[in-house]
């Protein structure tokens, strides 16, 4: 079956009688579209007749609102969609106008294809309603010039027509700020100006909704907050997080796709309030179950600051029915976070310089993110360990290579009575200074660069096809650039402090400040491979460890595996 990169979906079942059908429906447009699905709400259209079937506006009603969130929640679980649902000829009550010659839209990605749950009996190639579905979505959207289209009906049902649709209103979703019971059919109301913020991390499914609600609910301008600095603090893997830049970038993207009409200014949410909290002109805020006492803080707020109180809107969290061990229950960015530990973030270095055969990996990570034990597993698994700590007590010791040249350096008061380097002594003198340390860290470093390769040799010759560079200084000292890949763990920087305290019987303080004189979790995971956490039980991480080498294997080029 064709895969397209993106595809239009036009729904023209009555949203009451879809219900039942909306898996089903997503099945089969998954198997058709790879990337980008829109789909295009216009219930109750005929294809059907010589006429050009022409856009209608949509009452925007609770049920409508209800049936986007179904759709996003049943979409989750083809992952590999980017589903849009186009809210353009979605009206509310004060809003809702007579038919307008409307100019066709432009889409991030234009439509490959066309897709639409219509239902006819004559599925053939050359059927009518084909033709009149591609007219119809050509007259709405900017459309790729082979446009293909695709009859879903037969996929997913008999074939027959239903005699009477079903009339099976979708389970409430959304609360709104009044109390009074709603029906699904009651309009809802529209807002000139309104806000929404969340940390929109990597956009999924319920940030959609939690969008989609707002876009529908403002008439002329919608307020995003994105969450950025101090607030990203206590999110789960930060360093995983995609920058600023990134996450506006395609957040601004669906905005403008599934309602262009609105203007949007998405700034950077660097308090609890943000905008929310001190805007005069705003009338609305959507929120999630989560953030519903934060935006009733929001309310508290506006009061003592002689503001309107905001019309909360409660969206319903989609729950997430593949979550694992240790993931939220609920769709979340947390999880999706999760679930990159251990795949290739970015593609391998190539070193052709590097012993044929042999496979390389720098390990690395901030002093107590549990690299030992990362490499332990590692070695555990067939890998061969090249440890660059114990290269560097070969190399202090009497004769080793950084012997004579650190002594030298440093003076004979850094020696112990057996003439053995006193490296306590030797890293008091270097603590803090920067010159001095850069004197040591330039004879050693080569050095030890020199025995990894050595010992690479050894690898070779024992038969061992990946060998790791276990260096806590790997990126500092430059020896990325003899590793295939880079592999970061990370860990929070308050579990890395009870770790050292509890680990080398150090002061917080004392080891806040070591971790102060590395590279933070977000340097190294910036130019990293594959990331790995420590942050919870030990089988957890072995799992993780043997997914990042099951998927080493199979990317690891044929000349490395023979």
């Amino acid at each position: 079956m064709a895969v397209f990169r993106s595809g239009l979906l036009v729904l023209t079942t009555p949203l009451a009688s879809l219900a039942p059908r909306l898996a089903p429906i997503l099945t089969s447009a998954s198997r058709l579209v790879n990337h980008t699905l829109y789909v295009h709400l216009q219930p109750g259209m005929s294809l059907e007749g010589p006429a050009q079937p022409q856009s209608t506006p949509v009452q925007a009603t609770f049920e409508v609102l209800d049936f986007i969130t179904h759709f996003y929640c049943g979409a989750d679980v083809h992952r590999h969609l980017d589903v849009r649902i186009l809210l353009t000829n979605i009206q509310t009550k004060s809003t809702l106008l007579p038919p307008q010659p409307s100019s066709v839209q432009n889409l991030a990605h234009p439509p490959e294809v066309v897709l639409t749950d219509f239902q006819t009996l004559d599925g053939s190639q050359y059927n009518p309603v084909k033709q009149q579905l591609e007219r119809y979505a050509t007259s709405c959207y900017s459309c790729c010039p082979q446009l293909a289209s695709v009859l879903l009906s037969p996929d997913y049902g008999t074939g027959e027509l239903p005699v009477e649709p079903l009339d099976v209103p979708l389970p409430s979703t959304i609360r709104p700020a009044s109390p009074v019971a709603r029906s699904p059919k009651q309009p809802v109301r529209g807002y000139h100006r309104g806000a929404v913020g969340g940390t929109f991390d990597r956009l999924h499914n319920a940030h959609k909704v939690l969008l989609s609600v707002a876009c529908v609910l403002a008439q002329e301008q919608l307020v995003v907050g994105v969450a950025d600095k101090d607030l990203l603090k206590s999110k789960l893997l930060p360093e995983l997080l995609q920058p600023y830049a990134e996450r506006v970038g395609h957040l601004s993207e669906f905005l403008v796709d599934i309602k262009p009409s609105l203007t949007f200014d998405v700034i950077p949410l660097l308090d609890p309030y943000g905008p929310a909290g001190s805007d005069p002109s705003l009338e609305f805020l959507v929120v999630s179950e989560e953030t519903y006492r934060g935006g009733m803080a929001v309310n508290r707020f506006r009061l003592e600051n002689d503001l309107e109180e905001l019309a909360l809107y409660q969206i319903q969290l989609l729950k997430d029915l593949s979550h694992a061990e240790h993931e939220e229950e609920k769709v979340s960015s947390s999880s999706l976070r999760q679930r990159m530990l251990g795949n290739l973030l970015r593609p391998p270095n190539k070193r052709p310089e590097l012993p044929p055969g042999l496979y390389v990996l720098g390990l690395t990570g901030i002093s107590g993110s549990g690299k030992s034990s990362v490499a332990k597993r590692l070695k555990g698994l067939g890998a061969f360990i090249i440890d660059s700590d114990q290269l560097g007590h070969r190399a202090y010791a009497p004769g080793g290579p950084a012997y004579q040249p650190v002594v030298e350096a440093f003076g004979t008061d850094i020696l112990h009575k057996d003439g053995t380097i006193n490296r306590k002594v030797l890293g008091s003198r270097v603590f803090g200074n920067k010159k001095q340390l850069k004197t040591l860290t330039d004879i050693m470093w080569p050095l030890i660069a020199k025995l990894a390769r050595e010992e690479m040799a050894l690898a070779v010759a024992q038969g061992k096809r990946v060998c790791v560079i276990d260096a806590a200084v790997l990126l500092e000292a430059g020896w990325q650039d003899m590793v295939h890949e880079v592999w970061t763990v990370i860990i929070p920087e308050t579990e890395a402090v009870r770790r050292i305290v509890e680990r080398d019987g150090l002061s917080e303080a004392a080891a806040q400040s070591r971790l102060q004189s590395q590279m933070s979790g977000q340097q190294l995971v910036a130019q990293s491979h594959v990331v790995l956490s420590t942050l919870w039980e030990p089988h957890v991480t072995q799992r993780q460890v043997e997914k990042a080498w099951e998927l080493l294997q199979k990317r690891m080029p044929q000349a490395h595996q023979a």
